[in-house]
Formats: C-alpha cells, structure tokens, sequence
C-alpha cells in the first residue's frame, strides 16, 4: 500500500495515531494542571513505566495542556552527562522574562532573575551571549547564591513561583528522563516542589522516569511520597491494544483480520511502542487494504530487524563489554524480573562482585530493581533481542 499514507508513528516520543488506553492519566494531569491554575494546593505528577509505554508522549500532550490553560511552561529532558542547572536554567530565564512583561508580577519576576544569576555564579554554571544565558540584571547577595543547589535551587523556584502567583500565571515545568538526575539534584527538586506547596504558590513539576525513579524519590525525602503522585504507564490492555491497531487503519480504509491482530498482540506483548512499529511494518508490506495473518508474519521479522537495528541497539552499543556480558545473563533467564544472586551465580561470580556491573546498568537506565534483590530489563523484548546479538553467554575471558 502507499506508504505516504502509512498512519502509524515509530519512534521516540512520536505521537501515535490513536492514543488508546491513556485517558485516565491524562484526566488525572489535567485536573491537577487546572487546579493549580486555580490558586488550589495539588500533588505534582511523576508518570512512571518501562521504556516505549509512551511516558514522553504523555508529557508533551500535557504539556499542549498547560499552554491551553495559559501556563507558563518549559519542557526539559534530562540526560546523562549535563547537570540539571544547565540543562533548567534558559528555560527558567524565558519564564521570568515573561512574567517581568506582566505589570502585577515585574517586581518580583526581576527579582527572581536576580536569583537565577545568583544560581548559576554559585554553581559555576558558564552564562553568556553564546548559550543565551545572559541576563542583564545584577545578582542579589544571597538569594539562591551559597553553590548548594539543595539551598538554591528551592529559593529560585521560590522566586518564581512568587512571581507567578504576583503575575496571575501559573507555572509548570516538565522534565523527562528524571532517572538520569544526579540525587542531590532530585533531592532540589523536591525540596523545591514542597517549598512551593508549603505556600500553596500557582507552580507545579509533572516528571517521567523509569520505574527505579520511585526508590530515587523516597530515598531522597521520606515526604516525596505525599509531594507527587505516580501514575503507572504500562502496556495497554487487550482492548486499547487492539483500538491502537485497528482504528488508523480504518480511517483509511484498511482492515486487519482477526488472526492478524491477535498476531500482532502476541508479538508486541500490547506496549504501544511496539504496536506502531508493527502495524507501520504490516501497512508497507501488505498488497491490498485488507491485512491478514500472512501479512503479519512478514511484517514481523521486519520490525524485529528494524527494532534490532535502532530501538535496542543504540542502547546496547553504550554498554561496556561486561554490562553486555551481564544482561545477556540476565536475558538468560527468560522475561520478567529474577533474582540478582542467580543472575550472579549464572556469571559465576559472588553477588559482591556483580554489584558494581549491575549498579552501572541500573544508572544506565538499562535495568532496574522491581523489588529489593530482584532485576529486571527496563526495555521490553530486551531479553530476547540479547539473545539474538549474542547467542551464547560468553566467558569473561571471551569479552574484556
């Protein structure tokens, strides 16, 4: 069939088609990004899931939420290797020069760019004309200037906040990829988020982050549990699973056979990801506007050679020989989470010495701990993709 008129979306963050399955979630963000517009006291969000459950598209569609309720917004992704000052900052810079433009909140929005150069000096974060960071403005002696961003960075979003609620304009910040924060910067957040709900001020963090994110938070502060709520993103049902297929295809004109859909749930396991790289593979191998299973079987040894390629392999090829060595003993033993003493012993080490290896991973955003002393992959079909890249567990003398 034609391929330009292929409706299915692969791809990270991509918006799919047919958003099946999410409309709770969504009502739930909603609802606090309206309170908040309110002046009313709420719990900030943290989307929690595997990767490609379609957390990201779940925060930029909450994200069009915000700017249609007048917010004031910014959206950042976190990752590893940039410090969350640099990576907030010229988000934080475009939001106060906003509310400085509003009479009510000028004072105050002023005020907080006084802070935020403050912030940034204090944490020798670089600023100037090249990175857009310049301000303009001088600091103000200690507002968010000690270098310790658990200090600074709650008093800065104070600021803002402040100036928000001077301004009438509420504010949100989006942040995706919370896993890859270093902990005392998680730990600002929500020192911040609490300092905010402390004054019932008109600020509000929606995040997403692997599913470790949750021990993060509570490990960080035993009140992290009250500040947000953390709804579970994970494979679709059956029903949503099948609308996310089906629907489309039928705006087009196309149907699928029973079989070939409950081939395609079988295959994907329901997690949306998956389910567009399926059907976009099955639209572009089929012959005619009715697919069957036939079509299916051929379209899925594509979308495993286009997973392979892509969606796995970028994530495989940032590991060391020895992380690969210790996910492969972990796809070893079938799908779902195990024991990381017997991942250990199938590597025929002490569980002390795989320690190391596995924290590595878990940091990576590769595995995660489901419960205490259990593992599991953070990115579905993971262990049977290691299986297919390296078909036998190799000796440590075989890999280093």
């Amino acid at each position: 069939m034609d391929p330009v008129r292929n409706p299915y979306a692969p791809g990270a963050g991509s918006p799919p088609p047919e958003l099946a399955g999410r409309a709770e979630v969504l009502a739930t963000g909603t609802t606090a990004l309206q309170r908040v517009a309110l002046g009313r006291t709420t719990q900030s969000l943290i989307l929690v899931g595997l990767r490609g459950v379609g957390k990201t598209v779940l925060l930029n569609r909450l994200n069009e939420t915000a700017d249609d309720e007048r917010f004031k917004s910014a959206f950042i992704e976190a990752h590893e290797g940039k410090r969350l000052p640099e990576l907030i900052a010229p988000s934080l810079r475009t939001i106060l020069f906003s509310l400085s433009m509003i009479e009510s909140g000028k004072e105050l929005a002023r005020r907080g760019l006084r802070g935020l150069k403050g912030f940034l000096s204090g944490l020798s974060v670089s600023r100037g004309g090249d990175d857009g960071l310049s301000l303009g403005i001088d600091a103000e002696a200690g507002l968010a200037d000690s270098g310790s961003i658990e200090a600074d960075l709650p008093e800065l979003i104070l600021a803002i906040a402040e100036a928000a609620k001077a301004a009438r304009k509420p504010v949100a910040i989006f942040i995706d990829e919370l896993q890859y924060l270093e902990e005392r910067e998680f730990s600002a957040l929500i020192m911040a988020v609490h300092r905010v709900n402390q004054r019932s001020l008109p600020l509000i963090l929606v995040g997403a982050g692997l599913p470790q994110i949750r021990g993060l938070a509570g490990n960080s502060k035993s009140y992290a549990e009250r500040l947000f709520r953390y709804p579970e993103i994970g494979a679709l049902s059956h029903d949503d699973a099948v609308a996310a297929i089906v629907r489309p295809a039928a705006d087009e004109g196309v149907t699928f056979s029973d079989a070939a859909i409950e081939r395609i749930i079988s295959d994907t396991e329901k997690y949306p990801y998956f389910l567009q790289q399926w059907g976009y593979e099955a639209w572009n191998t089929a012959d005619d506007d009715h697919i069957g299973v036939d079509v299916i079987e051929r379209a899925s040894e594509a979308a495993v050679r286009e997973l392979d390629q892509s969606f796995f392999r970028v994530r495989f090829d940032r590991c060391t020989p020895s992380e690969k060595r210790y996910m492969r003993a972990l796809a070893e033993m079938g799908r779902g989470k195990h024991r990381s003493g017997d991942v250990a012993e199938k590597l025929g080490l002490k569980v002390t010495s795989a320690a190391p290896t596995r924290s590595a991973l878990i940091k990576k955003g590769m595995i995660f701990a489901p419960a205490h002393g259990d593992t599991a992959f953070t990115v579905p079909l993971f262990d049977a993709y290691m299986r297919r890249e390296m078909p036998i567990l190799p000796a440590n003398s075989d890999i280093e």
